[in-house]
């Protein structure tokens, strides 16, 4: 779809912009999904969870491999042995739910069959995050109304633009949205699936 934005030379920007921001956000929760756990093992479910390491919270994938050697068990081998307790630590204490176990050198976490009652609470934490993301979206929106209104008060668009614009800017968030939300439907049926 052409921007009718674009032709405006005081918007010219605008839509592009304002379109990146939207995708980061709904890349966002992509990854988001990534990370919710299913009955399966997934080498993203401990993409949320960070480590303090001398002081920096820094990503568990950062710090160790992590693999899925078999399809209930997530296994990580720190970089740093020093951070073996550290990075145990951080899991068992994560709202992931899972419960790490080592031998000094490697964690192995066991990821149980998932209960209905945890599948259920699974897919509230997504709904939870979808709504977080859709708001982000409409902040987004919000501001790009602004831009537009405050281009209508400094005269550099007519009345005509600035309702071409607004009526463009709403599109775009209801096609962001109407993304995240398909994302979301397919990943709860995924979850619901035993």
């Amino acid at each position: 779809m052409a921007s009718a934005m674009a032709g405006i030379d005081a918007l010219k920007g605008t839509h592009q912009e304002l379109k990146s921001r939207m995708e980061k956000s709904v890349e966002d929760f992509r990854a988001h999904l990534l990370a919710a756990r299913t009955g399966r093992a997934n080498v993203h479910m401990l993409d949320q969870i960070k480590v303090d390491y001398y002081g920096t919270d820094t990503p568990i994938a950062q710090m160790g491999q992590i693999s899925t050697p078999e399809p209930t068990l997530i296994k990580v081998e720190p970089y740093d042995m020093g951070m073996v307790s550290a990075i145990e630590k951080a899991i068992r204490t994560s709202s992931v739910g899972l419960n790490p176990m080592t031998d000094g050198k490697v964690i192995r976490v066991p990821v149980p069959p998932m209960t209905e009652e945890r599948r259920k609470d699974v897919v509230k934490q997504l709904q939870k995050t979808l709504e977080d993301h859709k708001t982000a979206i409409r902040n987004i929106r919000r501001d790009g109304n602004e831009q537009i209104k405050k281009a209508a008060k400094d005269k550099l668009i007519s009345a005509d633009d600035e309702k071409r614009a607004n009526d463009e800017v709403q599109q775009l968030t209801d096609q962001e949205i109407r993304r995240i939300e398909d994302l979301c439907k397919a990943k709860e049926k995924e979850i619901m699936t035993v």
